[in-house]
Formats: structure tokens, C-alpha cells, sequence
């Protein structure tokens, strides 16, 4: 090689060609087989150690740097509270299959029903979760800070009409109930990956 380039032979230029286009598949072709390898650089050395070629990858502007960023998302840069609501639907949502995950905050006072006046009030703020069709269910609870939360058993919706020869305190006592019977519930981390794909659904209202 090193005399080729001396007598300036075209040869030399061919081969550098076919080196550089070999290097650019192995940059290209090898994280696409496996996303954990990124390759930066290619080098040739000639056998007595006078000639090398190496070729360097321009990471930064690499299509492969959007890829590999995806790829090192951690909860670090997520808020606890969207960790938090990640968690807790991947622990108690009814349907995992969601295309949103809503998160309404109910404050203290208001009517567990709001379609009736005789409804019991929360006794403190309340966080419900749900997605976007009534299929996907809901959580009502409310956070200790501890690891663990309060959860209501109150569904997503009450219906607006009612039997009229229903007990003039049925709804009260109905929901009083759900608010003295939360259930301690202590949310399991989960798996980091599906924390971060609920994180990327939710939507604070």
C-alpha cells in the first residue's frame, strides 16, 4: 500500500473506496442488529504498521443519535407524580390498552357524585386516572408518600337518571361508603420501560 501511494498508483484510490464503503455498513448495519452497539470508528492498519485508514462517525449528527437517545430514556427525567400516576395505573388500571391516560385532580369538598346534591363530599384531594373511552376505566385514590395510597371505589361515571322510588338517602349513604371504605394499597415500582410508556400517554387536566 505504502508503495502504491508513492508512485501515486489509481489502485490505492479503489481500495480506500472499498475500505471507507465496508466501514460505513459495519457503522450502519451492526447497531440495527443490535440497538446496544454504536459503533464510532473503523480502522485499518497495514502489516508493518505504516499505513492505516480509519473512518470516524460523525455521531452527533448520526441518525442513529435520535435512536440511541430513545434507547438511555430513564425515570430520572420524568417528575415523581408522573411516575407516580404511571405506577398506579399499571397497577390497578382496568385496561392496559390505552391511547391517553387523563389525569383529573378532584380537591377536597367536592361531591363524590356530582349529578346529586346528596352526595358525600372527598374528605381530602383525590387524583382519578382514566382513559379515553369508558371501557378503559378508572382510579380514584389519593397519595400517602410513602409508597402506598388511598383507593376509592368510585367509578368513573354515576348514572344521571335514577328509579325514582329509590331511598332519599340512598345516594348519600351509597357514597359515604366508598369514601369510608378506601382500600391501602401499596404501588409495586413496576418495570421502567412500561412506567415510561405511560408517562409518554398522559394527559394533566
Amino acid at each position: 500500500m505504502k508503495e502504491k501511494f508513492q508512485n501515486a498508483h489509481m489502485k490505492v484510490y479503489e481500495e480506500i473506496e472499498t475500505m471507507t464503503e465496508t466501514a460505513k455498513k459495519m457503522m450502519d448495519e451492526l447497531p440495527k442488529i443490535n440497538s446496544k452497539l454504536r459503533i464510532d470508528s473503523v480502522n485499518w492498519v497495514s502489516h508493518d504498521g505504516e499505513f492505516s485508514v480509519m473512518l470516524l462517525q460523525d455521531y452527533e449528527n448520526s441518525s442513529l443519535k435520535e435512536e440511541d437517545k430513545n434507547s438511555r430514556e430513564t425515570l430520572s427525567q420524568f417528575s415523581s407524580q408522573q411516575i407516580e400516576y404511571a405506577r398506579v395505573w399499571l397497577l390497578l388500571g382496568p385496561n392496559q390498552e390505552i391511547d391517553e391516560l387523563n389525569v383529573r385532580f378532584i380537591p377536597a369538598g367536592e361531591p363524590v357524585n356530582p349529578h346529586d346534591e346528596t352526595s358525600a363530599t372527598y374528605p381530602e384531594e383525590v387524583i382519578q386516572l382514566a382513559g379515553s373511552r369508558l371501557v378503559d376505566g378508572s382510579v380514584t385514590y389519593s397519595g400517602n408518600g410513602d409508597g402506598t395510597i388511598n383507593v376509592y371505589n368510585v367509578p368513573l361515571r354515576f348514572e344521571k337518571n335514577v328509579p325514582e322510588d329509590l331511598d332519599e338517602n340512598y345516594m348519600r349513604k351509597l357514597t359515604e361508603g366508598m369514601i369510608e371504605n378506601t382500600e391501602l394499597v401499596y404501588v409495586d415500582p413496576g418495570q421502567e420501560e412500561d412506567i415510561i410508556e405511560l408517562i409518554k400517554l398522559q394527559k394533566i387536566h
